[in-house]
């Protein structure tokens, strides 16, 4: 999140980490904060570098379904 702080507003990060929380509680899949992390990311100048994680956008998109690994 170190890119996107100083674009995120207290409401923004605090859901950020919210979400992050409920997916290791497990009550959420990993696909939902990693689309909130990419959304915030195509909202923001960050370098396209980050943008393109293999993390961010795992091939085939199936993978984005997986839970805890």
């Amino acid at each position: 999140m170190d890119y996107l702080k100083k674009y995120l507003d207290s409401h923004d990060k605090r859901e950020m980490v919210e979400v992050i929380d409920q997916y290791r509680q497990e009550f959420l899949p990993l696909v939902v904060p990693i689309t909130l992390l990419r959304h915030h990311l195509n909202r923001h100048p960050v370098p396209e570098w980050v943008k393109q994680q293999t993390y961010l956008n795992p091939y085939p998109r199936e993978l984005m379904l997986r839970n805890h690994v």
